[in-house]
């Protein structure tokens, strides 16, 4: 087969092999006979043509559609929604996945009481941390922007509410990236997984 300059395959090489079979087909039979073979050939050289003259066309990509984000497992727990402290009013967020925040984060010990907002008992010394709307509990990845140490924690809490920090972090955790020498430091905080409590 050719392919003319839109694409198009031609069949020159059908067509002459065609002729000769039509003219030695006319010459051995005759009246409506004839007119039949002559019908067959036609069919033919038209299906030939309309095979061969349809312009190529590559194979389109699969496409697939984008897809929201899944809601947390606890999503519809107590601990996950809207609530208020000092008069401000927090939103949980339904979904953590793909989040990402830089900020200032502080570690806190015993002092806070042997209660997450979980209800679940609070070891200073496990790997956890509070934060304001991520929903409870997820696992993230906390890593000091000053030393590139770098810890995964469970968020089981809610808080820091001190003005301009992102996530507090247990004494434990903060021990594994030098935070719990520096009191604070700038951090990044990077989804994990979605956890479902126990």
């Amino acid at each position: 087969m050719e392919k003319d300059s839109t694409g198009r395959i031609l069949c020159f090489q059908h067509q002459e092999a065609v002729y000769p079979i039509l003219s030695n087909s006319l010459q051995s039979t005759s009246g409506w006979t004839k007119r039949i073979i002559v019908g067959i050939v036609l069919v033919l050289i038209i299906s030939l043509f309309a095979g061969c003259t349809t312009p190529f066309r590559p194979p389109m990509p699969k496409t697939t559609a984008h897809q929201a984000p899944q809601a947390h497992k606890n999503v519809n727990a107590a601990y996950n929604k809207p609530y208020t402290v000092r008069g401000q009013k927090y939103h949980p967020m339904r979904s953590a996945e793909g989040y990402v925040e830089t900020g200032i984060a502080s570690w806190y010990g015993s002092e806070s009481g042997d209660r997450t907002a979980m209800g679940t008992r609070f070891n200073p010394h496990d790997l956890t941390a509070a934060h304001k709307t991520l929903p409870l509990p997820t696992k993230v990845r906390v890593t000091n922007l000053r030393n590139g140490r770098s810890v995964n924690v469970v968020v089981n809490d809610r808080g820091p509410f001190k003005r301009n920090r992102i996530i507090d972090l247990s004494h434990g955790a903060a021990k594994k990236i030098g935070l719990d020498k520096q009191g604070i430091a700038k951090v990044k905080v990077e989804y994990l997984e979605a956890l479902a409590s126990n």
